[in-house]
């Protein structure tokens, strides 16, 4: 918030980085025969000691990401459950018998197959959730019996290390969770490249996400790249429920938030009462220092991001967008932004905006709505307001997304539900389970 400087990390060397592939390594053998019951005790301790330290950690995120408040604790809060999730499937990592004689060369056969631990995994996490989207990797990879190597966002590695603090608290054993601080282009590339590395798991940015891909080689890959995503008003909805829920799907996290409501497209019917109640509803956030426990809305990143979303805006406007509330910057800070009067083929609305800003867009048929929402290079999650049963089914067939929520916005998830992209929002699936279907062989 302030941009002081409060601590100071060492960036890993390369020989750092070796060190700790090397120390997951040679801690795989043991780790991975250690018994479910024996991971699930460890995992549950983590998710109590996570617990005990709440504010401690909520505070950290505050700090350092610039996260408000209120969605710090409940990343924490998150993060609990998520290793709670992580420690139950470690009981139920399985597998299943085979019919081997549905086939006449099978006949007086007996067959199974189990699902065994990769090695390795690389896990490279972004700065938005430091501590949940950390949970969500290394939960489950610890989980089925792999070690890791964890490269957190160079913004945001304060949580990372008291995450690896409460681990070695739990009585995890030492070269099971390793973690190293650095830039993808030196630290991300070499968690990449190394042969002993058996599992990438990354959530960033499609163009690096691209470069990891045509470097890793023969390696399983799981990636959450992102999303422009949209949410559809019907003229059915319930605008009193979808109102505040759009704004803080919108601002949540100073809109730094891969599901964030990017565009809204409302029904002409009910378009001039939504946009007048959304506007209304965003004059009552709270901008400020994330660390007042009223704080709505906290500083970006960093300031050359803020910068960014700014020119976005001014751009929009140049082209004929039109700014009902916000669009003003102060230093790291972007005010809460709503747009109309905007087109397809506009930053705003066409690529992914990880900022404060929502455009509002109407529409005189569902269909199109859909189709709308549809049109976009990106794929991870869709909301849709209404009551209709047929319409909801159709936006469910018709969007090309990893989820679709009907009456909620893009911005839901609980973290044991299926979690990941289609087109350019990633590869594979995250949530607990699918994770560690991801993480196992």
């Amino acid at each position: 918030y302030t941009g002081e400087t409060f601590a100071n990390v060492p960036v890993a060397s390369r020989e750092t980085t070796d060190r700790a592939i090397r120390g997951a390594h040679e801690a795989f053998p043991a780790w991975s025969r250690t018994p479910a019951h024996k991971r699930y005790r460890l995992l549950s301790n983590v998710s109590r000691l996570l617990e005990e330290r709440r504010e401690e950690i909520a505070t950290i995120i505050c700090r350092e990401a610039g996260k408000a408040w209120k969605y710090s604790v409940g990343e924490v809060s998150r993060s609990v459950e998520t290793y709670r999730f992580s420690a139950e499937e470690a009981k139920r990592i399985h597998g299943e018998t085979v019919p081997m004689d549905a086939s006449t060369a099978g006949e007086g056969r007996v067959g199974f197959w189990l699902r065994a631990p990769l090695g390795v995994v690389s896990a490279i996490t972004p700065f938005n959730f430091p501590l949940n989207l950390v949970a969500h990797k290394v939960g489950p990879a610890l989980a089925v019996g792999n070690t890791l190597v964890l490269k957190p966002a160079s913004t945001t590695p304060l949580t990372a290390i008291t995450l690896a603090e409460i681990i070695e608290e739990a009585g995890v054993p030492a070269g099971v969770f390793n973690v190293v601080v650095g830039s993808g282009g030196t630290v991300g590339e070499w968690l990449t490249v190394d042969p002993r590395i058996s599992k990438i798991s990354f959530t960033g940015s499609p163009p690096v996400g691209e470069q990891i891909i045509r470097k890793a080689g023969l390696k399983k890959v799981t990636m959450e790249l992102g999303n422009n995503s949209g949410t559809i008003i019907e003229p059915d909805a319930d605008l009193s429920a979808a109102v505040p829920r759009c704004v803080m799907s919108s601002f949540a996290n100073s809109g730094q938030v891969c599901i964030s409501l990017q565009r809204l497209y409302v029904h002409k019917a009910v378009a001039a009462e939504f946009t007048k109640r959304f506007v209304e509803e965003t004059k009552k956030l709270k901008v400020g220092n994330p660390l007042e426990k009223d704080c709505d809305v906290g500083p970006m990143i960093e300031e050359k991001e803020a910068i960014r979303a700014e020119e976005w805006v001014k751009e929009a406007v140049r082209e004929g967008a039109k700014v009902l509330i916000g669009g003003k910057r102060e230093g790291r800070m972007m005010h809460p932004t709503v747009l109309v009067n905007v087109r397809a083929e506009m930053k705003v609305m066409c690529q992914e905006a990880f900022a404060p800003l929502v455009s509002i867009y109407e529409y005189e048929t569902f269909e199109d709505a859909v189709a709308m929402v549809e049109n976009s290079p990106y794929g991870l999650q869709a909301g849709v307001y209404t009551n209709d049963l047929k319409k909801a089914m159709y936006a469910v067939d018709r969007i090309n997304v990893g989820g679709v929520m009907i009456n909620d916005t893009s911005i839901f998830r609980v973290d044991h539900m299926p979690y990941g992209g289609n087109k350019l929002s990633g590869l594979g699936r995250e949530g607990v389970r699918f994770a560690c279907e991801e993480m196992t062989s």
